[in-house]
């Protein structure tokens, strides 16, 4: 598993260079011409890690204020601000996200055949929703990480800004998509 697992962090290194917005990978007409199967799977899911790690972050911290609230849990010595102690468990949250998300691709992906990640790989790119709700994902991402430049903040409060942004990037897609838009595209429209 850790040969697999070395092998495909190579094969990331090696496609840094393009690795951008799903917009601008190269996207082929058939699947089996995909390039860089591997890196376009492996950016797609653990960007998806900062939005899923805001929601479990943002609930365990609102759960734990919740339960010191009622004196479940004992208080602080040093209470901080909410944003603080939000931010903060939405930063370790994506931490801890982060490995479980990582082994569980590895250990999915063990013995895949090249064509299966280019398949998967592919079907992202042909998918226009998933690419729109990429763009606003990372301009969610961001401005979270705007949002503390030139501030003295701890690193997990960062982290933690970059999963709230991407999360509030997600929510705007939604609002967007399915509310202004009405779950419509244009080329929809003129049919």
């Amino acid at each position: 598993m850790f040969g697999t697992l070395w092998s495909i962090l190579r094969s990331i290194a090696r496609d840094l260079s393009v690795i951008r917005m799903s917009r601008f990978w190269p996207h082929t007409a058939y699947e089996e011409d995909q390039p860089y199967g591997k890196s376009i799977l492996w950016v797609h899911i653990l960007t998806r890690v900062p939005p899923t790690a805001a929601v479990l972050g943002a609930t365990t911290a609102v759960g734990g204020l919740t339960l010191r609230k009622i004196k479940i849990l004992a208080p602080k010595a040093l209470p901080s601000s909410f944003t603080t102690t939000l931010l903060r468990s939405i930063g370790v949250s994506t931490v801890y996200t982060t490995g479980v998300v990582a082994i569980a691709t590895a250990l999915r992906m063990h013995g895949r055949e090249e064509i299966e990640w280019q398949e998967r790989s592919w079907r992202l790119l042909e998918n226009k929703g998933q690419v729109e709700c990429d763009d606003f994902m990372y301009g969610g991402m961001a401005l979270g990480l705007l949002g503390g430049v030139g501030k003295k903040l701890l690193w997990q409060v960062r982290l933690g800004g970059i999963g709230a942004g991407s999360l509030m990037g997600v929510m705007t897609y939604m609002g967007w998509r399915y509310g202004v838009k009405k779950g419509k595209w244009e080329e929809d429209e003129s049919v």
